[in-house]
């Protein structure tokens, strides 16, 4: 499981969260940002929790003990993936915000940077290579499907819309170095039960956190989150799938490349328009897959 199995648990992550998002896009028009991001985590800490369960059982385990170190990195990842997920659901509000949320996506590029500057997480020139070229296909694609008549260059690649896509992406890729410290704290060879821990102590946070905060400012936001619970039902369950993926990858493998692979969601995306939607892909959008798919590929090949 260890060679491949990160690219595996990618993939699912990558298509659970894309069909998450989607659910996502629904509540926004009940709910407010904060009440649809603690959605995602009280509905899934069921999911969550069962899953906990089972590998407690399955692994003939006790519940570890909880050390100052772990916790740390757990609220470090907590704050930052709520922040990054406010503001990439922020983002849905905005008229150009495909380029925001395709700045967010430069993740795998933040991650590789900060890992490699605070998180002693390197990175040989093959990899950066492997990002970079990836990256490169994310951003010639934002470039052919923002097309802003009478605009710079540079009015179309950075506006406030692409500042908060890129503070969402460096909030991710801090919450994605702390997820992967905070699980390989416990030196456990299982792989799935670290994960899983980590994951079911930072969706209690983060329940706890903006639970509190929406109970205070937001009340008028409870009902609605009852009332819509078959869609939060749903946000919770792929969010918790993802979550699964994403965690126990970061376990398993470098950060950066992990989300350098997830970029793979980008493709499911476009590929869904064309064969779903019959929406048509111009050449530049086309050469922008292309590069995607190949920094991925390549990525492959070194990892």
């Amino acid at each position: 499981m260890e060679s491949w199995g990160w690219v595996y648990l990618t993939f699912m992550a990558s298509a659970a969260q894309a069909v998450r998002t989607g659910g996502q896009k629904h509540l926004t028009q009940h709910m407010s940002t904060l009440a649809v991001t603690l959605v995602r985590f009280v509905y899934g800490l069921p999911f969550v929790a069962a899953y906990f369960v089972f590998l407690l059982n399955f692994y003939d385990k006790e519940i570890p003990t909880l050390t100052m170190y772990f916790l740390a990195f757990c609220l470090s990842a907590s704050i930052g993936q709520i922040v990054a997920t406010v503001l990439l659901i922020y983002l849905f509000s905005f008229r150009n915000f495909a380029v925001g949320t395709t700045y967010a996506r430069t993740e795998a590029f933040l991650t590789a940077v900060v890992g490699a500057l605070f998180f002693n997480e390197l990175i040989n020139f093959q990899g950066w290579l492997a990002i970079a070229i990836s990256v490169a296909g994310v951003v010639v694609i934002t470039m052919v499907k923002t097309n802003i008549k009478g605009a710079s260059w540079i009015a179309r690649l950075w506006n406030r819309s692409a500042a908060i896509g890129l503070a969402s992406g460096l909030c991710f890729a801090l919450a994605s170095l702390s997820i992967r410290r905070a699980a390989l704290s416990f030196g456990d060879d299982t792989v799935l039960f670290p994960a899983a821990f980590t994951l079911l102590t930072m969706v209690i946070m983060q329940s706890t956190m903006l639970g509190c905060y929406v109970v205070l400012k937001e009340r008028a936001q409870l009902p609605v989150m009852l009332r819509e619970w078959r869609v939060g039902a749903f946000v919770g369950a792929t969010s918790a799938l993802g979550s699964i993926g994403w965690f126990t990858a970061f376990t398993l493998q470098k950060a950066s490349f992990v989300k350098a692979l997830g970029q793979i969601e980008f493709i499911f995306t476009l590929a869904i328009s064309v064969l779903f939607f019959r929406e048509k892909s111009p050449a530049g959008e086309l050469v922008g897959m292309a590069l995607v798919v190949a920094g991925i590929v390549y990525l492959l090949a070194v990892a």
